[in-house]
């Protein structure tokens, strides 16, 4: 039978690494959200943490809207603008939802939201976890119609938070038209957001749309129907807000994966002593 003897100090270092992988606390946000002027929006936040952790104290929830300076204005506890417009999803201190309800957002409310907890447990004592930031991205009301000076001409425009990520697009039975203007707004360093437009000709009957997008994520569109007679041209417009598809993943799974690979280590640590404690002894 082969019989394995560890110093104390290789005792000591093998039950710190196992110990150390149990106590593992994160804290998830998407990574980016999008809504309507004068909506209201759920900001998710969840706290996980492992099972062989143990809680002291409740942790303290804060959330802090980031500018590019020094400054955090506190969005929960509300203060500044933010008081009276933000509730907390779940009232339950003992809940891991950690997320907040942000009603009739702001142009001002567009940027960099942080989630933050405070908390002390039983192995890491009191430390503070960070969400990685979620950023809020408004849009306004999309205008899609013909223009006034050239009933040929189908004119797309939006407002939007300033971010490269948003495109907006025209498209004709579901091919993309080559637009044949571009713009984004004027005074851009004074207002709080910019104007996209794209405009192109109408080539023939069918279904035109115009649509927002945020990388590959449908954000909003509007349709224009266009059906020509022989006599005078006739169009109809309906316009149609889709749902966002950028709020990230509300529902955050227990992080196994990163479990297992944490615990990896300390296993092929003690397969490495089971193998070469032996070899030296020989």
């Amino acid at each position: 039978m082969l019989k394995i003897i560890l110093s104390d100090r290789q005792w000591m270092f093998f039950y710190f690494m196992v110990s150390g992988t149990c106590c593992l606390v994160t804290v998830h946000q998407p990574p980016v959200l999008t809504t309507a002027l004068g909506d209201d929006v759920m900001m998710p936040c969840q706290l996980n943490i492992s099972h062989s952790e143990k809680m002291v104290t409740l942790p303290v929830l804060y959330w802090v809207y980031v500018t590019q300076g020094p400054v955090r204005t506190k969005v929960w506890f509300p203060s500044g603008r933010y008081e009276g417009r933000v509730d907390l999803l779940d009232n339950n201190a003992n809940s891991s939802n950690k997320s907040i309800h942000l009603k009739n957002v702001h142009w001002a409310d567009s940027g960099k939201y942080l989630c933050k907890l405070s908390m002390t447990t039983q192995r890491a004592k009191s430390f503070r976890k960070i969400g990685n930031g979620t950023f809020l991205l408004v849009h306004d009301t999309m205008m899609f119609n013909l223009t006034s000076h050239n009933d040929s001409l189908l004119w797309c425009e939006v407002n939007v938070t300033q971010d490269p990520r948003l495109v907006l697009s025209i498209f004709h039975d579901g091919y993309k038209l080559q637009t044949v203007e571009s713009a984004l707004g004027e005074n851009v360093t004074a207002l709080p957001y910019v104007t996209l437009s794209e405009a192109v000709s109408l080539r023939s009957a069918g279904k035109y749309e115009c649509q927002l997008h945020l990388n590959k994520n449908l954000i909003m569109k509007s349709i224009f129907h266009y059906h020509p007679s022989e006599e005078d041209g006739y169009a109809k417009n309906v316009s149609v807000t889709c749902p966002t598809t950028t709020s990230g993943v509300e529902m955050f799974p227990e992080p196994w994966a990163m479990y297992i690979g944490l615990l990896l280590v300390p296993i092929t640590i003690l397969l490495g002593l089971v193998i070469t404690l032996p070899m030296c002894r020989s």
